[in-house]
């Protein structure tokens, strides 16, 4: 039976969740978070090694470590729990077109992002693949970004990234390069057209006055959510969303985060950008 664990972190409102069958068996995890120190650029594990200790505790084998997209709010533990865990690292389609974005953007060395050791997987839109015993299919949901992947596990399961967040906080925001209300518009809309019981599990929380929360599900959403309920239109969300994007600030961790996470957590050689990256202060 398919089991779902989800774990919150606060320093970035980052849900990372593990998929399973039970005690023994395959799993997956998705979006893990490592702790970053802005100030000194030191990396912290301590949100992957409570993963980590969750699937020693079950006796857990590790089959994918799956990035719904390249975040721009935290860092990724993918390549950390890898090198730890085992499994594959994957990503969907659209992730070369983010990389290679960012590595003009920053004037990146080359093989910035094409190294060895990276992503293992990117998936086709649509590609069916499994967790053990698990059925699992990865739904190719741009507007965020042109890279974001959702992923639907036993039918009634989906990882939704940054596409649609708790009814009373909305939706993502699209003003990242490639990023496009319109496209985020149509793919919230399929995710939508699934079973009203489906649940669907968050990437991030920000509440205000309750506890987060890691999933709801797709009836909450069509009636509830404060930007996409099943009354708004094409228009009038785009007209919303590019608006309110245009006042955003960018978020906190945006330039580590991207270095780090164009190359899934991959530690660069040396500084990049300016940007530095240590495992302990210095």
């Amino acid at each position: 039976m398919l089991q779902v664990e989800s774990f919150f972190d606060a320093q970035t409102s980052t849900f990372s969740h593990l998929v399973h069958a039970g005690a023994g068996s395959a799993c997956a995890v998705i979006d893990p978070v490592l702790g970053y120190d802005l100030e000194s650029g030191r990396l912290d594990s301590a949100p992957a090694d409570a993963l980590l200790r969750a699937l020693e505790a079950r006796h857990l084998q590790v089959q994918w470590i799956l990035e719904t997209h390249i975040h721009a709010d935290h860092l990724t533990a993918a390549a950390y729990l890898r090198e730890r865990s085992g499994g594959r690292v994957a990503a969907g389609p659209g992730i070369g077109e983010v990389q290679r974005t960012f590595q003009a953007r920053f004037q990146l060395p080359e093989d910035y992002c094409q190294a060895s050791g990276q992503f293992d997987h990117l998936f086709a839109p649509d590609e069916d693949f499994t967790i053990g015993a698990l059925s699992a299919r990865a739904l190719h949901v741009p507007g965020h970004t042109p890279a974001d992947t959702a992923f639907l596990i036993e039918e009634r399961q989906v990882f939704v990234g940054d596409t649609l967040f708790q009814p009373d906080i909305g939706t993502a925001r699209c003003d990242f390069p490639g990023g496009s209300a319109a496209r985020l518009y149509r793919s919230i809309r399929h995710l939508l057209e699934l079973p009203g019981d489906t649940r669907l599990f968050m990437c991030h929380d920000y509440p205000q006055d309750r506890a987060p929360r890691a999933w709801c599900c797709v009836e909450e959403q069509r009636l509830h959510n404060q930007h996409m309920h099943q009354g708004v239109s094409a228009a009038q969300f785009i007209e919303w969303r590019e608006e309110r994007d245009a006042g955003l600030e960018p978020p906190r961790l945006l330039i580590p985060a991207l270095l780090w996470n164009l190359r899934a957590g991959v530690l660069p050689d040396g500084d990049v950008a300016g940007v530095r990256f240590r495992w302990t202060a210095g």
